[in-house]
């Protein structure tokens, strides 16, 4: 395997690796490979990504790699999350978001387990839409984020406090039950925002 290959594959590990990101450790577990020699091309790769004609970067933070966004770009970011196109949720985003407001503190990997599908992705519109923050971390291995409900969020929806969620349904919420649940919640918080109009 070529270094050029090796780098493709660490941009593809940080890609999937998403907003937990991956540890030096891990990535030359994968690849077989020195730790030493992981280092020297993930330093190699960051160097790359800190270039201009580059719109994302690779940074370390609490021992693991991950790519973000760059900050001199968040206008940009702003006037999509601010465009017509993005005032809805989506229903992945809805369902992750009911998710969070009645089980947080929530792991992204609880959040899966409940929804049945990968949720990275309604995760990031939703902090971008501040409507979810980072609360905290899993104690032990991994230290996975925790995510929880903002004040925007109360605000959007017009609610005073969590406790004037709909109530959830008397038996834990289960995947065959989580659809029905999702519209209900949607019908309500429709509701609320029309109230608010």
């Amino acid at each position: 395997m070529d270094r050029f290959e090796v780098k493709a594959i660490i941009e593809g590990l940080l890609f999937i690796s998403g907003e937990e990101g991956i540890e030096e450790k891990q990535i030359a577990e994968v690849l077989q490979m020195e730790v030493l020699w992981i280092k020297d091309i993930l330093n190699e790769l960051i160097e790359e990504y800190q270039q201009d004609s580059r719109g994302l970067q690779i940074v370390q933070l609490a021992g693991v790699y991950q790519f973000t966004t760059k900050q001199e770009h968040a206008v940009y970011f702003k006037r999509l999350i601010n465009s017509p196109n993005s005032a809805t949720l989506s229903q992945a985003a809805l369902e992750t978001l009911a998710i969070v407001a009645y089980k947080q503190p929530i792991a992204r990997a609880e959040i899966e387990e409940i929804r049945g599908v990968k949720s990275e992705r309604p995760l990031q519109t939703l902090i971008a839409k501040l409507l979810i923050k980072e609360v905290g971390r899993v104690e032990g291995t991994g230290r996975a984020i925790l995510y929880g409900t903002t004040r925007d969020f109360l605000d959007h929806f017009g609610l005073k406090s969590l406790q004037e969620l709909p109530p959830l349904p008397e038996q834990q919420l289960e995947l065959e039950e989580a659809d029905l649940f999702f519209e209900r919640f949607q019908q309500e918080l429709i509701g609320n925002e029309e109230e608010k109009l």
